[in-house]
């Protein structure tokens, strides 16, 4: 098993049954320093090969991944608790996403020509090189996908991989190194070291050339503390409290679908996940009356079968996150339409797709994330008027408008505050279209996955310029600097007419 560790374990709890499911080794400070000593070492030869050659284990990875499917959904089912067709999301996420780096890492990390300040006489590239040695830290809700995706392009870019996965999630990040192992990938170049924060936090970030992070506004704050103390690099997806926008001229079946799907998948675990849903006034009704019905055919339960809809909560302190959101707005006036309830009948950590109606400023659901299974609905009357209330957040990870008219839907999604909007889907149709960048703005996170940005984000840029000596920033021998300068001058002017600057 390729964790860093002195001896220590820890057992992880199968979320449907809470049963053990496994016996993990777990790591310490000096275990981290060794991580980052073996990660050195790979580093070197792993740089040195051309891009072409460090891509092609994740050029195999799409279909080998895709081959042994059924393997990764169970661990993946296992260690998080959630439907196998959610599940398949992340195979797909992994398959889809590593490939699209593979195919350009080459192209990407190139060499670039820039233009000198003179023409011929000054020649100019662009250079990538790895940052070094990154520091990847990957949350539990998706450990395939998120894990995987990040890591991906740091390797492609010639860095290696210190990766902290959390410690109830590791297995599919492991099995994950094991089949790269097979196709190819040298197994020295990701490290994973498993613990809390409390525990490691400071060492792991203590020898990184660079951090990645997924997770929480107020993990990511720290992380983001300790960067700028040390003047490395960061990038950091965070938080969420995602807008969903019906406007009255929305197909509404549709638009109940699309509800359906981005507020419940992954029960809810899920940084893009819907968790307020504004819906046009003249349309309400109608629409929460489709909603709640849909809501309440929602198929919930363990296992392997496709036909479930949703699964279970990872973690009992998810559970119990959740269940204090809902009991909270519920005692403050709020109206629950459905759900509301947790569900031992069908496993420890289960909880009930949840709606409610009429939550106020004065209850924790309003503002603050509840990554969970449960979504507020509230009127409004104009695209001016929701424009604001998307908007009225710290957050701006995700949003999603509902409409016949695409027009309209551009127009407001221009005025929206969020890294992705999507127009007649819940997340998905932005965060799959791996040429362009993903991330948030406000408390949502600094920096992008995916595009050019996604790769380009683990190297740092270096510019060689070379001058003619025919041609130099000093006047020639014997000539007087005022001359030179008048001549300079004009040279400059004629160059701006002829576009040549």
């Amino acid at each position: 098993m390729q964790v860093t560790s002195s001896g220590r374990t820890r057992n992880i709890i199968a979320p449907f049954t809470g049963e053990t499911l496994a016996e993990l080794p777990i790591s310490g400070p000096d275990d981290v320093r060794k991580a980052y000593e073996k990660a050195r070492a790979a580093h070197i030869d792993w740089a040195g090969r051309p891009a072409a050659a460090r891509a092609r284990p994740f050029l195999l990875l799409h279909d080998a991944i895709l081959d042994r499917r059924d393997e990764i959904l169970d661990i993946v089912q296992n260690e998080t608790g959630k439907a196998r067709k959610h599940a398949f999301e992340e195979v797909l996420d992994v398959a889809g996403c590593g490939l699209y780096y593979a195919r350009r890492a080459a192209r990407l990390l190139a060499p670039r020509a820039r233009k000198g300040i003179f023409p011929v006489a000054t020649r100019v590239m662009e250079l990538r090189q790895p940052k070094g040695v990154v520091a990847l830290i990957s949350p539990w809700n998706y450990p395939l996908s998120l894990g995987v995706t990040d890591a991906v392009p740091a390797l492609l870019a010639g860095n290696a991989l210190v990766h902290k996965p959390d410690t109830q999630t590791a297995l599919s990040t492991l099995w994950t190194i094991d089949l790269l192992a097979e196709l190819g990938m040298p197994r020295e170049i990701w490290q994973v070291v498993l613990g809390e924060p409390a525990d490691i936090g400071d060492a792991l970030l203590d020898h990184a050339d660079y951090v990645a992070f997924t997770g929480s506004t107020r993990g990511g704050r720290k992380i983001a503390e300790e960067a700028a103390k040390r003047l490395i690099g960061c990038s950091l997806e965070l938080g969420g409290k995602n807008p969903m926008v019906v406007l009255d001229d929305a197909d509404l079946d549709v638009a109940v679908q699309g509800a359906l799907r981005g507020c419940f998948t992954n029960a809810g675990q899920l940084c893009l996940s819907i968790e307020r849903l504004y819906v046009h006034a003249s349309v309400f009704d109608a629409f929460t009356e489709r909603f709640v019905k849909q809501v309440k055919a929602l198929k919930l339960g363990p296992g392997r079968d496709w036909s479930v809809e949703m699964g279970s909560l990872t973690s009992r302190r998810q559970l119990d996150a959740v269940s204090a959101h809902v009991a909270d707005a519920v005692a403050k006036g709020a109206t629950l339409l459905t759900g509301g309830r947790a569900r031992p009948d069908l496993g420890p950590l289960f909880y009930e797709p949840t709606v409610l109606t009429g939550v106020g400023e004065d209850m924790d659901l309003c503002r603050n994330e509840t990554f969970g299974p449960v979504v507020a609905l509230y009127p409004f009357s104009s695209d001016e008027e929701v424009a604001e209330l998307a908007n009225d957040t710290i957050y701006g990870l995700n949003a999603s408008i509902w409409t016949a008219s695409l027009p309209r839907a551009r127009r407001l999604a221009a005025r929206v505050k969020a890294g992705t909007v999507n127009i007649n889907e819940g997340y998905a149709s932005a965060y799959a279209s791996y040429d362009a960048p993903m991330g948030g703005m406000k408390a949502s996170g600094l920096g992008r996955r995916h595009g050019a940005e996604g790769l380009l984000r683990y190297t740092e840029v270096k510019t060689v310029a070379s001058q003619a000596g025919w041609l130099g920033f000093e006047p020639p021998r014997g000539v007087p600097y005022e001359k030179w300068a008048g001549a300079l001058a004009t040279t400059l002017k004629a160059m701006r007419r002829l576009r040549l600057k």
